[in-house]
């Protein structure tokens, strides 16, 4: 694909960068396939909030990569409920500001202008639009989507990294679409019947922050809040809520909207 890749017409020496995340394992492995382990950075944005299982994959990753895995973390923020609970505000209609403390921040602090950027976007019909979308809109920035040319979708993507490195993430396993941060604000009601069981501490406290902060994560379709301490055990079904994940394209929308 033509936008996939804009490569630079000089040979001045450049850092290929990439952000460890998801299908990322993947591409990853490509990036060091094509282009060998010499100035290559596999970089891991660490929100202190993610299921403690993840230092296993990161791990494992590395024995696969045979190649380390840079960890960059907020100088500011421990995790998310730092910064919900000192900026006092969970998520709006600008976005959540823990995607952006957490890891715009941290990532935007490691990169530089001349980086190569290695991005996990699969060859799924929406992922190819985000990736499109990501390119018109940072034309400043020099990308490759090695997953979109691969022709390798999410699936393939997280059935090669079973086969090859492990076990999926336990949140895969316990049947999260995502492995995001427990709990993720931009997740539905049946998300959030799903933390309750699996992660009732979580749950209960972020029921106590939405009241706290006056502000319902969720809302009726006539307006009306639905509040996570009064959330019926049957409502939702995460199955049929629309796929949320706190990426870069998350802190992108939120500079666009705000």
């Amino acid at each position: 694909m033509g936008w996939s890749l804009q490569r630079r017409t000089t040979n001045a020496p450049h850092r290929l960068l990439v952000f460890q995340r998801r299908t990322q394992h993947l591409a990853a492995k490509i990036a060091i396939t094509e282009h060998g382990h010499d100035n290559l950075d596999i970089v891991y944005c660490d929100t202190g909030s993610e299921h403690p299982d993840g230092l296993r994959i990161l791990a494992a990753a590395e024995e696969w990569f045979n190649h380390p895995i840079t960890i960059v973390r907020s100088e500011k923020y421990v995790d998310t409920w730092d910064v919900w609970t000192r900026r006092k505000f969970i998520t709006g209609m600008h976005g959540a500001p823990c995607t952006v403390e957490l890891k715009k921040k941290p990532r935007f602090a490691y990169e530089r202008p001349d980086d190569l950027q290695v991005f996990g976007y699969t060859a799924d019909a929406n992922d190819v639009k985000r990736a499109s979308r990501f390119v018109e809109q940072n034309p400043g920035i020099t990308t490759s989507f090695p997953l979109i040319d691969a022709g390798l979708t999410r699936s393939d993507c997280l059935a090669m990294f079973e086969r090859n490195v492990g076990p999926l993430q336990e949140m895969y396993r316990l049947g999260y679409p995502n492995n995001n941060c427990i709990p993720c604000p931009h997740g539905g009601l049946g998300y959030f019947n799903m933390i309750r069981r699996d992660f009732p501490e979580a749950f209960d406290r972020m029921a106590r922050l939405e009241r706290e902060f006056g502000h319902a994560l969720h809302r009726e379709a006539d307006g009306a809040p639905i509040w996570l301490d009064e959330l019926d055990p049957t409502r939702g079904d995460i199955r049929t809520e629309p796929d949320f994940n706190c990426s870069l394209m998350c802190a992108l929308a939120e500079d666009v909207t705000a």
